[in-house]
């Protein structure tokens, strides 16, 4: 006979479970609120009304908890990236149109950012990485990217097989920055809008930015006598995340 689970252990997970889940809420509103640098283990401690121990037992170091707080919300995100492009990959015989690369890209991180009050919290804290990030903090972003930036990537490539590599990779590069102010600043355009333009609704936002990004990756590409244009070899792109 199976042997059911110890009601106390069961009840000890869930608490462990809760206090873990409380460290993240209260170091993500800390960070948003005053920077990652800024914020100290004893502030976290305070915010979240648990002990050092608590921390230490769950994470074991700021660093760590750092990580936690950004895998939290990033990994499902790109979670639905890759499994996106899987679908797209094998639908399209494994080069899908760059329009439908760039939606499986955007759409979550927008769902995210847009869909709920800890997505725009989460955002917040995601300026500050922008802001602060170095070389402490680098090796966070390439554990967390680095599978993404591989994958999308390459299926760029495919999707604008015409464009050098170097054009392709600026042209990614303007792509993840106009994603990224639409993320971090979309209200300032309710305002200068008067509301007329509306970031809540994630459908119209993501069609206006694949529309948008998709024209910019599908231009002719600018004739540019320049020692990058030569840097790459034309057979493919070889990406270094900590660059």
């Amino acid at each position: 006979m199976r042997r059911s689970r110890c009601p106390a252990r069961q009840v000890r997970g869930e608490m462990a479970t809760g206090t873990k889940e409380q460290i993240l809420d209260a170091a993500e509103r800390m960070f948003a609120d005053n920077g990652i640098h800024a914020v100290s283990l004893r502030t976290i401690i305070a915010e979240a009304d648990v002990n050092l121990a608590a921390v230490h037992y769950h994470f074991g170091s700021k660093d760590a908890l750092v990580e936690a707080v950004f895998e939290r919300r990033v990994g499902p995100v790109n979670e639905a990236r890759l499994a996106w492009l899987d679908r797209l990959e094998a639908e399209w015989g494994g080069a899908p149109p760059v329009e439908e690369v760039l939606r499986a890209f955007v759409t979550p991180a927008i769902q995210l950012a847009m869909d709920s009050e800890r997505g725009r919290t989460f955002m917040k804290t995601c300026g500050r990485f922008y802001t602060e990030a170095g070389d402490h903090l680098q090796p966070i972003f390439d554990r967390l990217f680095s599978k993404i930036i591989e994958r999308y990537v390459a299926a760029f490539q495919k999707a604008c097989p015409d464009l050098p590599p170097a054009e392709l990779l600026w042209r990614i590069h303007f792509t993840v920055g106009v994603m990224v102010h639409t993320l971090l600043d979309s209200e300032k355009l309710r305002r200068i809008s008067c509301g007329a333009c509306d970031p809540s609704d994630v459908e119209a936002v993501v069609e206006r930015m694949v529309n948008f990004a998709a024209a910019g990756m599908k231009t002719s590409p600018a004739t540019l006598k320049h020692k990058e244009q030569a840097a790459v070899e034309p057979e493919g792109i070889e990406v270094g995340v900590s660059a």
